[in-house]
């Protein structure tokens, strides 16, 4: 088994972090594999050396320990257009100009109801889709949004049924996993995700394809998160069938929320791990916090 923790070093590791993190470490450990730690560092208008400093500090302090060096996602911009170059040269991608206000009137359209969301949040309505698809030549055009044509892509994906199953992991409240399965058509995408951004033009990038290509050139056989981004999946799956690339077990865990149940943010400076490190809490508090077993 071989595990990852991939964070953002755009402020402070905070409680739901850091069960994230042990979850994954804990899991591999017991099946005696492998831990990995991943630095998702693509929004470098965001990304800051002290935070990626922080992040090691504070998962060391916890007891976390992975194999050097760690794979940063700003080293990997190749990786990602060759991807992007494959799925433009199968006419799966296009430019898009909406803002965020563009999309947002046009999903509140009376005629379209209420606008539905997915992973990337209001569920794009098309406005910058093709008509029709057209073949195309040479490589993925950049300082553009590239969005994918999911519904295109789901029909050219190869081997992806139209009832298909896999196996999805929630914890429970002791940090054991319960496994649970998840039916999906996959030809609900258009409805339930949208054409999701696969490169924004600021990054060369997005979230759903560098976090695909990642995990598959780690070797990542569990991929270990939280139920926020279970939506995500079916996108992930799919990218992974388009690209031929191997599919991890997901486990999505539950949320680790404050007293109002609402989920942490890295706003939440109250429940960030150097704080309670300053103030002489041990890696053990933490674990009794967040509800795993001690060490």
């Amino acid at each position: 088994m071989i595990t990852r923790f991939a964070p953002s070093p755009t402020g402070p590791l905070h409680l739901g972090h850091a069960y994230s993190a042990m979850v994954a470490h804990d899991m591999a450990v017991a099946s005696n594999g492998t831990f990995l730690l991943r630095i998702e560092d693509i929004d470098q208008s965001r990304a800051r050396i002290a935070w990626e400093t922080q992040i090691y500090d504070d998962l060391h302090w916890l007891g976390l320990r992975w194999p050097e060096p760690v794979m940063q996602q700003s080293n990997r911009l190749k990786a990602y257009r060759n991807c992007l170059d494959r799925l433009w040269s199968r006419s799966l991608l296009y430019p898009c100009v909406c803002n965020r206000r563009d999309i947002m009137t046009a999903a509140s359209a009376p005629q379209e109801g209420a606008p539905m969301v997915g992973p990337d949040g209001t569920v794009y309505p098309g406005t910058c889709r093709p008509a029709q698809s057209t073949s195309r030549s040479g490589r993925s055009p950049t300082g553009s949004t590239l969005r994918l044509d999911i519904a295109a892509a789901v029909l050219n994906c190869g081997g992806y049924g139209n009832d298909d199953k896999w196996t999805l992991n929630y914890s429970n409240d002791d940090g054991l996993e319960k496994p649970k399965i998840i039916t999906f058509n996959p030809t609900s995408l258009s409805d339930t995700a949208g054409d999701v951004v696969l490169a924004r033009k600021d990054m060369q990038t997005s979230y759903h394809l560098s976090v695909v290509v990642d995990d598959a050139a780690q070797g990542i056989t569990d991929v270990v998160r939280g139920a926020d981004l279970l939506a995500a999946t079916p996108v992930h799956v799919l990218l992974q069938s388009l690209l031929g690339l191997p599919t991890p077990r997901y486990h999505h865990h539950r949320l680790i929320r404050d007293e109002a149940s609402k989920r942490l943010a890295k706003r939440d400076d109250a429940r960030a791990l150097s704080k309670y490190r300053q103030e002489g809490a041990t890696p053990n508090d933490i674990r009794r916090l967040v509800g795993l077993p001690q060490v």
